[in-house]
């Protein structure tokens, strides 16, 4: 395994475990700085195994995640993600959840709909909250039913501040103000 780490940004340091497989680099965790950790300190906890190091699809990724998280429209190929480490059901709602566009929301309710389940919204939630490329795949896009904003890895503030800047607009309560979700 391999680290890349990407040092400046407006919400603290993300790291990329990232790896060859089958000569083709992938990335295995996308790991965000949030208010009790930095990024840095939990690529020690987690991969301390792992090396610093990079190629050209993974400097295009992290230049990629440095612009996003500038401000920037930018849409992530989930062909750089390892995919197959994840179960099939989380790789479903990861790719629902990739297929929203940026300036748009959708619940963890719809999504679970969306996937042919209408009971499975606590699923996706648990599905999203593991999701282990964060900003490659969207996951700051899904709300709770009532435009609460809820878990993401990056911590609470970090996910608002996402929402802002793809024009998502809050009420005093901190719910999402959107005309329609997507998937409804």
């Amino acid at each position: 395994m391999n680290i890349k780490a990407i040092k400046a940004t407006p919400f603290g340091p993300v790291v990329l475990v990232w790896a060859d497989l089958e000569e083709s680099p992938k990335v295995f965790r996308v790991l965000l700085s949030r208010p009790e950790a930095s990024a840095f300190d939990l690529a020690e906890e987690f991969y301390s195994e792992a090396r610093p190091g990079s190629c050209r699809e993974i400097d295009i990724v992290a230049a990629s995640i440095r612009e996003f998280l500038a401000g920037q429209d930018v849409s992530f190929s989930l062909d750089i993600a390892a995919f197959e480490t994840c179960p099939s059901f989380q790789q479903a709602v990861l790719r629902a959840e990739h297929a929203i566009p940026r300036g748009r929301v959708s619940t963890y309710g719809l999504i679970a709909a969306h996937l042919g389940d209408r009971n499975a919204a606590r699923a996706v939630g648990n599905a999203l909250a593991t999701n282990p490329f964060p900003l490659i795949v969207p996951c700051h896009r899904a709300v709770r039913s009532g435009g609460d904003l809820g878990g993401f890895q990056g911590g609470p503030a970090m996910k608002r501040a996402l929402l802002e800047r793809e024009g998502i607009a809050f009420d005093e309560a901190g719910r999402v103000v959107v005309p329609l979700f997507h998937y409804s």
